[in-house]
């Protein structure tokens, strides 16, 4: 089963390791390999140097079938086990070695009986024969991709490879039974420290590794107990160290672990970002006995949970960063980040987000624990966090709501308990909960929902549920509301509320989704069911229904405005990713030799940037165009906060529908500017500049009647109006 996906893990050189002399292959996918797809158990010795193999067929590697690029084509097969040696002649001369692995779907491979490295399949230790992977994995190379990577340092060098005869064993499994290809494609390349030759030229797609010493940002350091690979669950043990110099103040390799240094349990998260090589990872702080411990990180809330979120697919990398700055611009709690640079095990992985984990703590998201015997009065009210979210991770649903996210609806919306679980509840606090989220549901379904005691404002604080919908639409976040939506209900004594939020995920925003109009800058996110309504998760139906009353609406309008006029004007927005994209100038360049994607369509890209720069120009253009269409859209009217009258100390608009043109008035303080002209669905239809102070005029005369959007730039201010021609 083909994936969208191409995966690459490739390790680049910026400079070479100084103990490596030249770079030699010992191992080509070319060599005969024994190979057995086996229909029953196989013995947990296959992968020992002494193990008769003498029954296994016999074939030249690649093995596998339906890609067109295997040397030895199988029948189909769920899973395929193969073993392979070779010869080394003097071990003390390798300084390093990399095992590269191009595989469908999943793999183990083994040197001398101990795991090198896994992906795709969760199990402890060997994997049975007809387990499946945990999710479909496409081989990159026959499609002009590299195969993944494994790096081997002197330390398991020394401890596991021999002079003479070495066994290489590899497993590779399939996603489902039926499954259309698999491939296995192996190599393996020694760092060799001194002069000899006595093995072979690498391929030409083989690079030298990476060697990382010191940047700008912080650096994280993970190391799993035993160099273990870290599966999708349980937790593993490991230690985590971070250097961390201050602001300004750079930091190296060698420092010492300054900002945290202690155990940690580590497991990989996420959903549809675990087909992604870059892995990102739940980080659980622990004390010395490995008990969870309470700390702060990087100033952040005290806690013992934590994301290393690994943007991928997001090639700008500040794309959560910047929708999460949004949110506390509009005074809402969302999570601290802090963009990092980690090596795990020994191997740079690139630019990560050190992220806060949504949690009911002191500093995030309410104070107060519901306990077990909470099933009366305040205490049951709060607080708790539930979501709006796909069911994985080991997550189940809490409850279905009774009301169709549309008119019509086959599918439905399913809540989870997200803080406190579901199991650490009894069943009088979930009934609660729900009871609650059904009648806010109600009222707002309601024919007096606008009534301000029998509606639906006694239920929710509306102002964050204002917020909510602003920083998804402003970025069209095509997840937005339907996946990874957080709700949280506050005690009784603090209000009794229920809050739209915290934000969470929002690397597919901002333009960066080419399905369900998730790239177009135009549009409402919440009528996603009119253009992908046969999708299996749809928005609650509270947010159009919540846009049919005019106070809500008339808050929207003035808070957007508000923020149009601050925070989010343009030149404002404009300056904080480019802030963000300086401050990665240096790392980003170091994370795309990691994950070399720039150029390479990466599920679900709208656009391909050929640089990084690219990409941030595209992310900068989109806003644009983005803010503009709401600017003329908006829900309500803030008559006593115009957008066409913001800003009037710099420039002053004059549109006569008796005329074909339209004077723009420039004040001396947006001198030497230009103009740009957009119509309602955001294309640009104008652009126009000046030199000096001038009156200037756009020549309408080719364009239809309609709603205008005018955005001016000049040396020291910026304005965005609204222009009608009739």
């Amino acid at each position: 089963m083909k994936s969208v996906l191409s995966a690459l893990l490739l390790f680049v050189s910026l400079v070479s390791y100084s103990a490596v002399d030249h770079w030699e292959t010992v191992l080509y996918e070319t060599n005969t390999w024994r190979y057995l797809s086996p229909t029953s158990p196989v013995s947990s010795t296959w992968i020992d140097a002494g193990f008769n193999d003498a029954s296994w067929l016999t074939g030249i590697g690649g093995i596998g079938y339906g890609d067109g690029d295997d040397n030895t084509v199988i029948a189909q097969t769920t899973s395929c086990f193969q073993r392979t040696t070779f010869n080394i002649v003097d071990v003390s001369a390798i300084e390093m070695l990399v095992f590269n692995i191009d595989y469908d779907d999943s793999y183990v491979a083994y040197l001398n009986g101990v795991e090198i490295g896994r992906d795709n399949i969760t199990s402890v230790g060997q994997p049975n024969y007809n387990q499946l992977s945990d999710g479909q994995h496409e081989a990159t190379m026959y499609q002009g991709g590299y195969p993944a990577a494994v790096i081997l340092d002197q330390n398991f060098i020394n401890a596991n490879l021999v002079d003479g005869i070495n066994t290489l064993c590899i497993q590779v499994h399939n996603a489902t039974t039926g499954s259309s290809d698999l491939s296995c494609r192996a190599f393996l390349t020694a760092g060799i420290n001194d002069t000899s030759t006595n093995y072979g030229t690498p391929p030409g797609w083989f690079v030298a590794p990476l060697v990382f010493t010191d940047s700008n940002l912080p650096i994280v350091v993970i190391n799993t107990e035993n160099g273990a690979t870290i599966p999708d669950e349980p937790s593993i043990n490991g230690t985590m160290g971070i250097i961390y110099n201050g602001v300004g103040v750079r930091n190296y390799t060698t420092d010492p672990y300054n900002e945290y240094n202690g155990n940690i349990g580590i497991q990989v998260r996420g959903s549809s970002s675990q087909m992604f090589p870059k892995k990102q990872w739940s980080v659980e702080t622990r004390d010395a006995s490995n008990v969870r411990q309470d700390v702060t990180i990087f100033n952040m809330a005290f806690d013992n949970d934590w994301v290393l979120y690994a943007p991928y697919s997001d090639k700008s990398l500040i794309r959560n960063v910047l929708a999460y700055q949004m949110g506390w611009d509009l005074g809402s709690y969302a999570p601290r980040t802090q963009l990092c640079e980690v090596v795990l095990n020994g191997q740079y992985e690139g630019v990560y987000v050190f992220t806060e984990k949504i949690k009911r703590k002191d500093g995030k998201v309410g104070t107060d624990d519901v306990n077990s015997g909470d099933i009366t009065g305040n205490e049951l009210t709060g607080d708790y966090i539930v979501k709006v979210d796909k069911n994985t991770g080991g997550s189940s649903t809490a409850w279905t709501s009774p009301f169709a996210p549309y008119s019509g609806a086959s599918q439905t919306i399913k809540f989870q308990l997200h803080d406190p679980s579901y199991d650490s509840l009894n069943a009088t606090q979930r009934a609660y909960i729900e009871n609650y989220i059904t009648q806010f549901e109600t009222a707002l379904n309601g024919p007096n929902f606008t009534d301000p005691v029998a509606g639906y404002a006694p239920y929710i604080d509306t102002r964050s549920f204002v917020n909510f919908l602003l920083v998804n639409e402003a970025s069209r976040n095509v997840d937005g509301y339907r996946i990874s939506s957080f709700l949280h209900k506050i005690r009784a004594s603090e209000g009794g509320k229920l809050f739209a939020g915290p934000l969470w995920d929002f690397n597919l925003a901002f333009g960066n989704a080419n399905y369900c109009n998730g790239g177009s800058a135009v549009g409402w996110e919440i009528n996603f069911d009119q253009v992908c309504g046969g999708d299996n998760w749809q928005n609650p139906f509270w947010w159009r229904r919540l846009t049919q009353d005019s106070e809500f609406t008339h808050t929207l309008n003035c808070t957007w405005q508000e923020m149009r006029n601050g925070p989010w004007h343009l030149d404002s927005i404009y300056a904080r990713i480019d802030s963000l994209a300086n401050y990665l100038n240096e790392s980003s360049t170091r994370n795309f030799q990691r994950w070399p994607i720039l150029g390479t369509y990466v599920w679900p890209n709208n656009f391909v940037g050929s640089s990084y720069a690219e990409e941030i120009d595209y992310m900068k253009t989109w806003v644009a165009t983005r803010f503009a269409w709401l600017d003329a859209n908006m829900y309500g009217s803030c008559p006593d906060l115009g957008i066409s009258e913001l800003d009037t100390q710099l420039v002053t608009a004059f549109p006569n529908p008796t005329e074909s043109k339209v004077q723009l008035q420039v004040n001396w303080t947006l001198q030497n500017g230009h103009v740009t002209l957009y119509d309602i669905n955001g294309t640009t239809v104008y652009q126009g500049q000046w030199t000096g102070t001038a009156t200037y005029e756009i020549d309408m005369n080719s364009f239809q009647s309609g709603l205008y959007i005018y955005q001016i730039t000049g040396e020291s201010g910026a304005f965005t109006g609204k222009l009608l021609k009739q």
